[in-house]
C-alpha cells in the first residue's frame, strides 16, 4: 500500500515562504509515475497547483513563477518524496494542500492521495 505523508504547512505572511514535503513510501519507484501537489480553498474546487512527470513539470497559472516542484528518489528506488518550494505567498493561496501520485505498471489505474497540510497566508 501507498503511503504519502505530507509536512511543512502552516501560517505565513504574505510575501513569505514555505516548503512543503511529501513521502512516498510503500511500492518500488517504478510503479509510480506523475506526482503532483493539489490544493482545496474553503468553498471551491480541488485544483492542481504543480505537477512533475519524468523529470517536466507544468504549473498552474497563478503559480507559475513562484512555486516549484521537485522530486527526489532513494537511491535503493524504494522511497522518494516531492516537494513544493512556495514563494512570496498571497492571500489566495491560502488552501490546504494535498500531495498526490498516480500509479504505473504493477500499480496502473490506481491514485493516492495525503491527507493534506494547510497553507494560511495572512496578516
Amino acid at each position: 500500500q501507498v503511503q504519502l505523508v505530507e509536512s511543512g504547512g502552516g501560517l505565513v505572511q504574505p510575501g513569505g515562504s514555505l516548503r512543503l514535503s511529501c513521502a512516498v513510501s510503500g511500492s518500488m519507484l517504478k510503479n509510480l509515475g506523475t506526482m503532483a501537489w493539489h490544493r482545496q480553498a474553503p468553498g471551491k474546487e480541488r485544483e492542481l497547483v504543480a505537477q512533475i512527470t519524468d523529470g517536466f513539470t507544468r504549473y498552474a497559472d497563478s503559480v507559475l513563477g513562484r512555486f516549484t516542484i521537485s522530486r527526489d528518489i532513494a537511491t535503493d528506488g524504494a522511497k522518494s518524496s516531492v516537494s513544493l518550494q512556495m514563494r512570496n505567498l498571497k492571500p489566495e493561496d491560502t488552501a490546504l494542500y494535498y500531495c498526490y501520485v498516480m500509479g504505473i505498471n504493477y500499480l496502473r489505474g490506481r491514485e493516492f492521495w495525503g491527507q493534506g497540510t494547510q497553507v494560511t497566508v495572512s496578516t
